[in-house]
């Protein structure tokens, strides 16, 4: 039960090209967005989609793969855990970001349909 103390399952598409960075000693990150989408109908009866956006953390193997085998509006399933952290950006100013460190991930690949 220990596992489920940080634990996040997605199933989405990348909003953008995976970012990769190399790093000395073969080390490989890769950062990319992750849309998700909740369809539900209003009081009115219309359908609407809420769309949340993820940033996604890969490393080592997994980014060797997001690298290799995923662009931009690729679907896949990703499993991690949620870190938050700060940072200063060019102004100075001190930002904050959640991110999902990625430890498994699946590229879903939709069968083609035939019809005559």
């Amino acid at each position: 039960m220990s596992t489920l103390k940080n634990s996040v399952r997605l199933t989405g598409f990348l909003g953008n090209k995976p970012v990769i960075k190399k790093f000395g000693d073969n080390k490989c990150l890769a950062r990319v967005s992750l849309a998700t989408n909740e369809r539900y109908k209003n009081q009115e009866g219309e359908w609407l989609t809420d769309t949340q956006w993820h940033q996604l953390v890969f490393w080592g193997k997994e980014a060797s793969f997001v690298e290799k085998s995923l662009d931009k509006g690729s679907e896949i399933s990703i499993e991690g855990r949620l870190i938050n952290r700060s940072y200063t950006d060019k102004e100075g100013v001190i930002r904050y970001a959640t991110e999902i460190v990625v430890n498994e991930v699946q590229a879903i690949r939709k069968m083609e349909t035939h019809s005559e």
